[in-house]
């Protein structure tokens, strides 16, 4: 009977070693031990009023709460990720968001999608974090008390 089972959990930890580990991991949740509040935004939209309403709202809960007591983080994937390259208008405001404690994500999917279809990786600025999946960063954050607003 052991023998079995041994056979048996043999065998299922060859098959997962056999599949491929995903090329990125979605990012790990904020440190943020004392937040009361966590907010995800989700930016899938490459209108610039869109990028500065999500924006705004970022700024306003830093204000409204101490950014030690609110987690916010935004999410771009598709148009959205507009709002990271390095030659948006408000790449200055995303910076100050990022340094106040702020997260801004940037779908890889959608980076390696355009570089499939233009043949040239588009930049983005350094203060995006980059996640494989944007929807399921998302999924992730609101599986983890995060409340999911889409301006």
């Amino acid at each position: 009977m052991r023998w079995r089972a041994l056979i048996a959990a043999l065998g299922l930890a060859t098959v997962a070693l056999a599949i491929p580990p995903a090329r990125a991991q979605l990012a790990p949740l904020q440190d943020k031990p004392f937040a009361e509040h966590k907010v995800v935004l989700q930016l899938s939209d490459n209108d610039p009023k869109k990028q500065g309403l999500v924006l705004s709202v970022a700024s306003n809960l830093m204000k409204h709460y101490d950014p030690d007591k609110v987690a916010v983080e935004i999410v771009a994937f598709g148009p959205g990720i507009d709002l990271l390259r390095p030659d948006n208008a408000n790449r200055k405001l995303v910076e100050s968001l990022v340094a106040q404690g702020a997260r801004v994500d940037i779908c890889l999917n959608t980076v390696d999608t355009i570089e499939r279809d233009t043949g040239k990786r588009p930049d983005y600025i350094a203060a995006a974090t980059p996640v494989q999946v944007g929807v399921a960063q998302i999924l992730l954050l609101t599986e983890n008390g995060y409340t999911l607003v889409r301006p």
